[in-house]
């Protein structure tokens, strides 16, 4: 899509899935935002690649494992192409999905760890504190929340064991002087103070790198008794996947590609992204991305979702419902920009029942079948025009900007709200206009045709903008008016419906009204 304005690069990625089993709608959430933002970004002109993934090491991995009664690549290996297939499933246009158990991933993250060890940034000592294994992480005492983990509230317990670490602080005064010049560098705002104030301005402690307590890792090639610790292998991916060589012969696309323009990550990470990320990046003498952006959670009920609450949904339960599309737009339409998201089976009815079927849905049939009634399908445009026209006009064209505006803040679900608005502007106009009225006139017809013509043209301008967000739904829409997907430039204008083209004459239900009662006994059999 409009490639001829030529924005340039956009690389943006998302946070890896943890395998550690199949991913919950909580984390199916961030995937279809950031496919909403990458659709977005292409259609408006840049060469997106949008990377994606899954993290695929360590301690609770190798337990998983070991309770499966397989080895720890089988175990991935599974979870791997799950998470896959649900990314799938979603309908999601990522350019590279990443394992960190792929073969090159592997070995530039042994040739990082050496030349930051050669460099003096990584030695060698021994890390005792209390361990929390679901999180994979140290604490020391005052960081416990009454004695268990400050991250899951799980158990921890005493451990002592030979490590690398990295010089943490060696690099704080520069991240510090980073943030302060780059305010977009951290999103929402909330989060960047939350960082500075708790983490960084109290002084950073050096971070552990590399673990000998279990084995499923990448091996420190010159000492292979220590695998290399989380972060310094599930961060790296971002560089690793586009060709980045610790060598010095990186590859074109990552010539091209890097700095990242967005890492979109849920803000339970946030601390990893924006202050150990950076300082590795710095460590390597390489840019920092441009913007963190921490996305709330999407919560079940009152609490977010984990497998061991129990309180879990997924994505393919979900779409088996109500089918992709109605996900994807109840994920991006109830998630607000910096303060968590809710999701249970009867809102998603309440939404889809008041904001698809009947704004949408009904409205794209209503039309098709009035068009079909009282002209065969043709729609005309025969210029009577009334004021009102002026108004749905107006509407339909200022929209590109103002979604513009949003998706540039990344406030995805306020963009969708002004496209929404395009659909129920056009719903007032049928009450204003009441073609059923006209229609029983002889000297009305004209009036009526060009009712008819306004309210195609703003649904076809409605339905080019829902593109990135409701893919199928969107060309469905299209399809059944017979007309093309608008480009961006094309958007700015009204009035580019072909004068004389023809509906379908066999409009399909695009959402149908559920019963929320039914929908729940369906789930309980």
């Amino acid at each position: 899509m409009s490639k001829e304005l030529g924005k340039g690069k956009y690389y943006m990625t998302t946070a890896i899935a943890y395998t550690s089993g199949q991913p919950h709608i909580g984390n199916t959430y961030e995937i279809v935002l950031a496919d909403s933002i990458a659709r977005y970004k292409r259609f408006i002109g840049y060469d997106v690649f949008f990377q994606t993934g899954t993290d695929e090491h360590g301690q609770k991995i190798e337990e998983k494992a070991k309770v499966a009664g397989i080895s720890p690549k089988e175990y991935v290996d599974g979870v791997a192409a799950q998470v896959k297939g649900i990314w799938d499933l979603m309908n999601t246009s990522y350019d590279k999905f990443i394992r960190t158990t792929d073969a090159d991933h592997e070995a530039q993250v042994q040739k990082i760890f050496k030349k930051l060890y050669e460099q003096g940034d990584i030695y060698q000592g021994f890390y005792e504190g209390m361990y929390c294994t679901p999180c994979e992480s140290f604490f020391s005492e005052s960081q416990l929340v009454n004695g268990k983990c400050p991250d899951c509230g799980g158990e921890v317990s005493q451990n002592k064991e030979e490590v690398y670490f990295f010089r943490m602080s060696k690099y704080a005064d520069r991240l510090i002087a980073h943030i302060n010049a780059h305010p977009e560098f951290i999103q929402p705002v909330s989060r960047k103070n939350e960082m500075m104030n708790n983490f960084l301005l109290p002084g950073l402690q050096d971070l552990c790198v590399s673990r000998t307590s279990f084995s499923w890792g990448i091996p420190v090639d010159f000492d292979p008794k220590h695998v290399v610790y989380v972060w310094l292998d599930a961060l790296t991916n971002y560089i690793t996947g586009i060709g980045y060589n610790a060598d010095g012969e990186s590859s074109e696309q990552f010539t091209k590609n890097w700095p990242a323009d967005l890492h979109l990550i849920g803000k339970d990470i946030i601390r990893f992204h924006t202050i150990y990320w950076p300082i590795f990046l710095m460590a390597l003498n390489l840019p920092l991305p441009k913007q963190v952006f921490g996305h709330p959670w999407l919560l079940q009920g009152e609490g977010k979702m984990s497998k061991s609450k129990g309180n879990v949904l997924y994505a393919n339960q979900l779409t088996e419902v109500f089918g992709v599309d109605a996900v994807r737009y109840f994920v991006l339409h109830e998630m607000p920009f910096d303060n968590d998201g809710v999701i249970s089976w009867e809102l998603l009815v309440e939404r889809i029942n008041s904001d698809l079927a009947n704004t949408l849905g009904n409205l794209v049939n209503r039309t098709i079948s009035m068009s079909n009634k009282y002209f065969g399908g043709v729609v005309s445009d025969k210029k009577v025009n009334e004021s009102v026209d002026e108004e749905l006009k107006s509407l339909a064209t200022e929209a590109l900007q103002k979604v513009s505006e949003k998706m540039d803040q990344l406030r995805v679900a306020d963009a969708i709200t002004e496209i929404f608005a395009i659909f129920r502007r056009c719903n007032k106009y049928i009450d204003e206009t009441m073609p059923w009225a006209l229609a029983k006139d002889e000297a009305k017809q004209d009036r009526l045709a060009t009712v008819l013509y306004y309210l195609t043209e703003s649904i076809c301008i409605g339905a080019s903008l829902l593109i990135s967000f409701m893919p199928e739904t969107a060309k469905k829409i299209l399809e059944q008016l017979n007309a093309k997907q608008r480009t961006y430039e094309e958007l700015k204008t009204f009035g580019l419906y072909e004068d004389g083209a023809k509906v379908t004459d066999k409009p399909q239900i695009l959402f149908a009204r559920l019963d929320v009662e039914e929908v729940l006994k369906g789930i309980e059999e």
